[in-house]
This record gives structure tokens, C-alpha cells and sequence, in this order.
């Protein structure tokens, strides 16, 4: 046996998808995430598989730095920059959270001033060396760090070094030389573009969670090797490729948002097999929910990332927006009398209180129980029993705050929820131009099919698709990730002078270092993809521009311009007859990796039968509703609403109105 093996460590719990490739089937479990040790979590997983020999591959999505960065659990850091610019990070940017609280206070950058400091160097904005870097100030600062002690990490941003990087590469030798076993992160490495604070903040994260992240990774890999798992570890990036263990020690700011692509990737996989160009997707957890996008067949990318507000990351990853609704998201009364769902979340311990864990604060999972939407005898196919009583009375005294029954309180917490999951679907789809009504809503995390139904009608997207394990789906995309490396550089360009000699070799240089990086994690085949970022002369903000060009001939350069022109136009109404700017070149080299055979189900001999009836609470009230279980369904089944259709990791629930056709491949494709 040969196993490809998905992770997915959640707040909730840990998830796991391993695919057969010698028989091209699928298994999937999941066990409770164990937030104050992730690896014991992976461990029991894996105990639970039982086949360690057999397993080839692990694909990790680890939330290590994702959560050091939340809860500022970091290193101590230095800084180092030019001269003059020591207090960037401290100045950030002008804008404020909040315009109207005068008690707001800007959160403070991941070093202490203390640790920032000053050396005698300049480059201009052109990249000419004005002033030679003072080595004998790199020397002094560090031996003065060594003898103070206490600094873990070095980020070290000099003044325009993503143009000329030599300053930036002399400074890291001579810290690595002097101060052995702290690990220095450059800008030039970390984020090679324009704009200051930006490429501070960014190294700044990278340096902070460095030490964090190698001693996570590392234990990682000694714990698999003592349980026998001799298989390959790679990680997921936040671009949603996989990137070797070495290299997220390396740059662990790479992995900042690792766990929620694995669900984009596994949605384009499936839209592909199905001719389905549009999607929104919908991940809900236990302590949080991730919506993005799919358009024309291809995911959504960003570089404006905030891990935190006032802390930017701008790397590239997958567009996600994450809100805090999940199913352990805790409902309360708030200080107006209103019944308020989240962001707070009971998470894994304790738990909603149907969990029986010492939880007694209602979540989103407890309504679902009272509404009879969730078995209390099927949860995690029975593994799991819940405490039906637990979950009522949770749910209770906000009734009686609200003046409403158990049952009408229960659903008035899931329609909050609901409604801010409508919220968050409306910032990646109208809020940016796009049609409800031309996309899929592709419902998965073990929470998120109760909801599909509801959520299609509220956020009026007419199809839904609620794919095989749902409740395991992000593990599921990590065994389909590809190796995936994006490289970018600022080089200012205008449509007046444009140098198609220094745009070439721009561009030349970073398809070279993508290929470079790719081959040292054994791949040869790379797929190429070329962009760049523009704007018209004097705005602050840009449109990446696919684009093909290598020479950049006449005819390229008309063709990028026109193209920008028209997105410009699509995206904010008009176009300009100004001057044309290119900022940045980006390239992403894409290796194939993750090609896996989607097992297909039998066709269906007869209607579908269901298991049970139980009453389950609708708009109006109980609803004595069949109950099918997911694993007796078949290629062409149909199933009309009200419904319900459990297995293991979750359960479908399908209003009155609604029906839904299982596919050749066991996906539940709904509609109104």
C-alpha cells in the first residue's frame, strides 16, 4: 500500500484524508484537536489509521504560525535599518480601526524599540549605492548583541534594498557569523517590494515566529519518526502549494494562513471534474468560518493580508476571508438585551455543552442539536455521543432572556449566524462586482452543510454543492496541492519610457529563481504564469495584469496596456487616457503534484431510502423529516426537502423547497 496522507490541525479538530494510490480509494477520520500540544493530536490520528508503514506522503496545514502571530507568542527581535528609518514600524500607517473611539490604541509592531537599530548605509530610489554600508557598525551591533543576550531573531530591512540587495545579504553574513544559531530574516527574501512599512511588517512577522516555528517543525518530524513514520513532511503554504519542512523553517511567514486553502484547492478540483467555472466556498469549522472564491476555473489571490489589524503580511495566498462563526461559536445576551452569536468560541475544550466536556455556554452546534438538525447518537458516526439535555439547557436561559421557547431561541441563534456567514459571502461576491446568481455555494467543514440550504436562500446563490467528507475537506485539497512558488519584484515602469530591456530581464530573473527553487524540491516539469501590477501615473493602488509577455515586443506591451485599460474598467467603471505605471513583476511556478483519481460511486438500481424519521424544527415549526444516510446514496438518486443527510463528519440539511442529485461522484448538488 502506497498513501498519499492529508492533516488538517483545526481549533476543533484535527482532520485527516489518505488516499490510496495503488487502489485510487479515499478514507477520512478525524479526532479532537489538542490545542496545547498539536502534535498529540496528529499522533492519536495517526494511531487511529493504523497503516504508518504504509503511508508515502504527509501534507500538513499547521496553524503553528497562524497562532504564534495571534497571540504575539513570538521571539524577541532585533531590527536593523538604515539610518534614519528606525521608527517605521512604530509609525505604521495613519488610518485608524476605529474613527470614532478615542480609546482606540494602535498595536505595536513585533519589537520593542530598544531593539530597533540604526546603520550607516543609503540606496537610492533607483537602486545607485549612495552611501557603502559602514560593516565595521554591523560588527559592533553584533557583538553587542551576543554580549547583552536575549535577542532570538534579526529582521533587517535597508532602505530600498529590493533594488539592489547586496547591503541586505552583507548584513545577514555577518550577523550569521557573529551570532550563530539566530536566525535572520532579510526583506529582500522575505518581500523584495516597494512601500516601507509593508516590507517591515512583513519581516518583521517572518523573524518573530522563526524560532517558534523550527521548534514546532522540528519536534513534528522527531515525534513521526519515533512513532515509525518515515514518509515525506511537506507543508502547506498560504499560496495553497506545499513547500519542503526546510523551507517553512526557513520562511515560516510563508505558512502564516496555511490550514483554510486546502478547501479553495479541493472546490477547483472538484468544479473541474464537474464543468462547474464558479464558486463560492464556505468552510465552517468549530471556532471560525473561511469563505473564497473560484472564478472562470481559477482560485483568488491576495498580498493584502492582516494577521491582525495594523499588522500587515504581504505575501501572496489564496484570498480568504475568515469570520468568526463557527459551530462552537458561543451565543450570549449582550449588555442591550440582543442576542449576539460569536466571535467567541467554545472551541475544543470545553466544547459546546452538548459535548459534555464541562461546556455550558450555548454555540451554534447546541441550536442544531436542539432543532434536531444534528443527531445526538450520530455524531463523528457515533464515536462522539452528545448530551442532548446539555445542549438544551444551555440554549434555555437565552429563551427565557428573549421571552421565546428553547426551540425558537435555538433557531434564532442559527439565523445570527446565518446572517453573518451572509455577510462575509457578500464581501467576496457583490462587494466586488460579482453575481450571486452565476456561482455555486460549495458548503463544507463539519459545520457548514447545516447551513447550506439556509445560506443559498439568504445570500441568493440558486445551486449548492456539498462535496464527499465534508467535514474533512481542507485535509482532502492537501493530498490535491501542487508545489507552487511565487516570486515578485518592484520595478517601476511608465507607458511614456517603458524599458523593455530591464522589463525583460525582470521578468527572466524571477522565472529563473522560481525554477531554481522548484528543482531544489526535486520537481523539473513547472508550469510558468507571468503578471504584472499596474495603475495609471499618480494612483496608490494596482490591478495585477496576467500577462505572457518575455520580450516584451511592441505587440506585447500594446496588449498589456489595452488589457489593462478594459479590467480597469470592468472593476471601477471608466478608464483614463493617462499614463500607465508598472510597479511589480510577479511569477508563480507551478509543479503537478497533487494529481488524484476522484473514486466514482455506483449508479443508483432504485429511489432512495431513507434510514429514520425524526422531527427536526424548520421555520414554522417541528417537521417529522426523513433521514438518509450519506453512504446508502448513489449516482442519481433524488432527494426532495425537507431532509436530512447524515454520515460521519456532518449532516445536510435540506429545507422545505429544496432538492438535491448525488453525481457520479458522490457530491450533493442542491437546488431551490
Amino acid at each position: 500500500m502506497a498513501y498519499r496522507l492529508g492533516i488538517d490541525i483545526g481549533g476543533t479538530f484535527t482532520d485527516f484524508v489518505a488516499y490510496d494510490e495503488a487502489n485510487r480509494t479515499l478514507s477520512a477520520w478525524k479526532n479532537l484537536s489538542t490545542p496545547h500540544d498539536p502534535i498529540r493530536g496528529i499522533i492519536t490520528g495517526l494511531r487511529t489509521f493504523g497503516d504508518i508503514a504504509g503511508i508515502r506522503g504527509i501534507r500538513l496545514g499547521t496553524t503553528v504560525a497562524t497562532n504564534a502571530l495571534l497571540e504575539g507568542k513570538g521571539a524577541r527581535v532585533a531590527y536593523v535599518t538604515t539610518r534614519g528609518f528606525r521608527d517605521v514600524p512604530f509609525i505604521g500607517r495613519g488610518n485608524r480601526r476605529h474613527h470614532y473611539d478615542l480609546a482606540w490604541v494602535k498595536p505595536k509592531p513585533f519589537v520593542r524599540r530598544r531593539d530597533a537599530h540604526e546603520v550607516d548605509e543609503r540606496v537610492g530610489a533607483s537602486g545607485d549605492v549612495l552611501e557603502p554600508l559602514d560593516e565595521a557598525q554591523v560588527e559592533a551591533l553584533a557583538d553587542r548583541l551576543r554580549h547583552e543576550g536575549g535577542i532570538e531573531a534579526v529582521a533587517v530591512v535597508l532602505l530600498h534594498s529590493y533594488l539592489a540587495p547586496a547591503h541586505e545579504q552583507r548584513v545577514k553574513a555577518i550577523l550569521a557569523e557573529r551570532l550563530p544559531g539566530v536566525p535572520v530574516s532579510i526583506s529582500y527574501e522575505v518581500l523584495p517590494k516597494w512601500k516601507e512599512h509593508f516590507r517591515s511588517s512583513t519581516t518583521l512577522c517572518d523573524a518573530f515566529i522563526k524560532p517558534v516555528v523550527g521548534r514546532q517543525l522540528g519536534t513534528m518530524r522527531r515525534a513521526l519518526d519515533a512513532e515509525g513514520v518515515a514518509a515525506g513532511l511537506v507543508v502547506m503554504r498560504s499560496n495553497g502549494g506545499e513547500m519542503s519542512l526546510e523551507a517553512a523553517v526557513e520562511q515560516p511567514i510563508q505558512i502564516a494562513v496555511s490550514g483554510p486553502t486546502g478547501g479553495v484547492i479541493a472546490a477547483k478540483r472538484v468544479a473541474e471534474r464537474l464543468g462547474l467555472p464558479n464558486l463560492v466556498t464556505l468552510d465552517m469549522g468549530g471556532t471560525s468560518t473561511d469563505v473564497s472564491t473560484v472564478v472562470d476555473g481559477q482560485e483568488k489571490f491576495t498580498t493584502d493580508f492582516e494577521i491582525a489589524w495594523g499588522r500587515p503580511i504581504q505575501v501572496p495566498m489564496i484570498d480568504i476571508r475568515t469570520i468568526g462563526a463557527g459551530g462552537g461559536s458561543i451565543a450570549r445576551i449582550d449588555a442591550g438585551g440582543m442576542l449576539v452569536v460569536g466571535p467567541e468560541s467554545a472551541g475544543a475544550d470545553p466544547g459546546p455543552a452538548c459535548y459534555g466536556r464541562g461546556g455550558t455556554l450555548a454555540t451554534v452546534t447546541d441550536a442544531n442539536v436542539v432543532l434536531g438538525r444534528i443527531a445526538a447518537g450520530n455524531f463523528l458516526g457515533g464515536a462522539m455521543a452528545l448530551d442532548a439535555q446539555a445542549a438544551r439547557r444551555a440554549v434555555a436561559p437565552l429563551g427565557a432572556a428573549l421571552g421565546l421557547a428553547v426551540e425558537e431561541a435555538a433557531l434564532a441563534v442559527v439565523r445570527i449566524a446565518n446572517n453573518t456567514m451572509v455577510g462575509a459571502l457578500h464581501t467576496v461576491l457583490t462587494e466586488r462586482g460579482l453575481d450571486p446568481r452565476d456561482f455555486v455555494l460549495v458548503a463544507f467543514g463539519g459545520a457548514g452543510p447545516p447551513h447550506v440550504a439556509d445560506l443559498m436562500s439568504e445570500a441568493s446563490i440558486p445551486r449548492g454543492l456539498v462535496p464527499c467528507f465534508p467535514g474533512q475537506f481542507s485535509a482532502f485539497g492537501f493530498t490535491m496541492a501542487d508545489a507552487r512558488v511565487d516570486r515578485y519584484r518592484t520595478v517601476q515602469l511608465t507607458s511614456r519610457a517603458f524599458d523593455r530591456g530591464r522589463a525583460a530581464a525582470a521578468m527572466g530573473a524571477l522565472v529563473a529563481e522560481c525554477r531554481a527553487e522548484l528543482a531544489r524540491q526535486g520537481h523539473r516539469e513547472v508550469a510558468i504564469r507571468r503578471s504584472v501590477e499596474m495603475r495609471y501615473l499618480g494612483q496608490n493602488y494596482e490591478l495585477e495584469i496576467a500577462t505572457e509577455a518575455e520580450a516584451f515586443t511592441d505587440a506585447e506591451i500594446a496588449g498589456l496596456l489595452a488589457t489593462f485599460h478594459a479590467q480597469h474598467e470592468a472593476r471601477f467603471g471608466f478608464r483614463l487616457d493617462d499614463p500607465m505605471e508598472i510597479v511589480n513583476f510577479l511569477v508563480t511556478g507551478i509543479a503537478r503534484t497533487g494529481a488524484l483519481d476522484f473514486p466514482v460511486v455506483p449508479e443508483a438500481a432504485g429511489p432512495a431510502e431513507p434510514r429514520s424519521r425524526r422531527p427536526v424544527w424548520f421555520a414554522r415549526g417541528f417537521v417529522e423529516t426523513p433521514v438518509y444516510a450519506r453512504a446508502d446514496l448513489r449516482c442519481g438518486h433524488a432527494i426532495a426537502g425537507p431532509a436530512l443527510v447524515e454520515e460521519a463528519a456532518s449532516v445536510t440539511v435540506l429545507d422545505p423547497g429544496k432538492s438535491l442529485a448525488v453525481d457520479q461522484y458522490g457530491n450533493l448538488l442542491i437546488s431551490a
